[in-house]
């Protein structure tokens, strides 16, 4: 109704310039992704004009409304689209399964071994107790030396043969995924300390990453899931694993201490510049060609709009990779992309089993001196260098997680709009809920 009232309001309002706020709102929106194009990928005059063009654009749009006498009718149009969109993403994240995963209740561990790193998420680990916390409760504690780097994958393996009955992690991404790995491959739990320092893997997972320690709660009460583990050409994953720009980026030693700033000083390159490199990816016999980005995830996101805000996956134990392949060579095709989204042939969404990577361009050799060439790979947001063909997959509900029982969980992760299937809610037959209720 709110969509059907937006409309409306558009309509009736034709002949007072109902056209003019489409128009208008649309060529703003069009000239802002033009504008943030010219910005990302190019350098010098060009890249200020871009910065100047994206931000005047939508102050544009809003000076002609306030002058032309719009401003009343774009802003009541514009709030029920709002509520459209809102409603809609409310019925329809009602209208989907119930996550598969049922926690069962677990064993108390007898000698868990749990590996933390002092200096990840800013210095968690000293900063809340773990080490003294987990120690009380009966943990055996291994602490990391961030001076002299180790292998964490050859620890765990280390504690399992000491008899260790389940293995922790308090640290990043990265360093999750290779003990994991470890305890999957031993069929032991795993526990996940939110002690990293954004942890999208703790966050899917329902645990409270403000307060890492209370996941030290499922020593003494805890419950157990079984999740999926991601695999990048033998090496695990637990969250994603991008290609191209990010993963080039990634690679800068610079990148660590200015983000952004080795961000906008490489991304002209990455994008723009000609023979720059470029990715084909093979999706269950379907190829993927000149690709400037994918991302591969362990489950797929719940939209591809999420992620540059730490977007979620509604699930973790579908037995899918997410893919997310962008391709944008100009202007144009920015302004496509941010007018249809998901729907842009700029950007290929999709889920598989298994995608295979490889560098493209026919231009490009395979091998180098003899050897296999080498595309950067930046894995849960560690920086790597894998031999080409890079191949992605999953291993279905490998992995034991043990998990607190008191856990405050997260928010729903945004549900995409799909109108057709708002239409079929709104209009069909009332469906029946597990219990036998009946819902419209």
């Amino acid at each position: 109704m709110a969509a059907i009232a937006a409309v409306m309001v558009l309509l009736l309002a034709l002949g007072g310039g109902g056209l003019l706020v489409v128009v208008a709102g649309i060529l703003g929106l069009v000239i802002c992704a033009a504008g943030i194009w010219w910005f990302v990928a190019r350098c010098g005059p060009v890249r200020l004009l871009g910065a100047f063009v994206a931000l005047a654009a939508p102050v544009g749009v809003l000076v002609f409304y306030a002058r032309s006498g719009l401003w009343l009718i774009a802003l009541i149009s514009s709030l029920l689209w709002a509520a459209a969109v809102t409603c809609g993403r409310a019925a329809l994240h009602r209208a989907r399964p119930p996550r598969s995963q049922r926690p069962t209740r677990a064993r108390r561990p007898k000698r868990a071994v749990l590996i933390m790193n002092p200096k990840s998420g800013g210095g968690k680990v000293g900063r809340f107790g773990l080490v003294e916390r987990a120690e009380r409760l009966g943990a055996r504690v291994i602490l990391l030396d961030p001076s002299a780097p180790v292998d964490v994958g050859e620890l765990a393996r280390e504690a399992v043969a000491d008899g260790a009955d389940l293995l922790g992690v308090a640290g990043g991404d990265g360093t999750q995924a290779l003990v994991a790995a470890v305890a999957a491959e031993h069929g032991l739990p795993f526990l996940v300390i939110s002690a990293g320092t954004r942890h999208h893997f703790a966050m899917d997972l329902g645990l409270d990453r403000a307060d890492p320690a209370h996941c030290l709660d499922a020593l003494t009460d805890g419950e157990e899931v079984r999740v999926d583990l991601g695999d990048v050409s033998g090496r695990p994953f637990v969250n994603t694993v991008s290609f191209g720009v990010y993963a080039d980026i990634v690679q800068s030693p610079e990148y660590r201490d200015d983000k952004t700033g080795t961000a906008l000083k490489l991304m002209p390159d990455l994008l723009a510049r000609e023979g720059a490199r470029r990715l084909d990816a093979r999706v269950d016999g379907t190829r993927l060609a000149d690709q400037q980005a994918l991302l591969i995830s362990n489950n797929p996101y719940a939209s591809p709009d999420e992620l540059s805000g730490g977007g979620r996956r509604p699930v973790l134990d579908s037995g899918e990779l997410g893919v997310i392949g962008i391709r944008v060579e100009n202007a144009a095709q920015a302004a496509e992309l941010a007018l249809w989204g998901s729907q842009a042939l700029g950007l290929t969404v999709t889920t598989t089993r298994w995608v295979e990577v490889a560098t493209g361009g026919p231009h490009l050799p395979m091998t180098v001196g003899g050897e296999e060439a080498q595309i950067p790979v930046a894995v849960d947001g560690e920086a790597l260098s894998l031999r080409t063909t890079v191949v992605c997959s999953v291993r279905p509900r490998a992995l034991r997680v043990l998990l607190p029982r008191d856990r405050p969980g997260g928010p729903p992760p945004a549900t995409p709009v799909d109108w057709r299937r708002l239409l079929a809610l709104a209009c069909g037959p009332a469906e029946r809920t597990a219990s036998g209720e009946s819902r419209t």
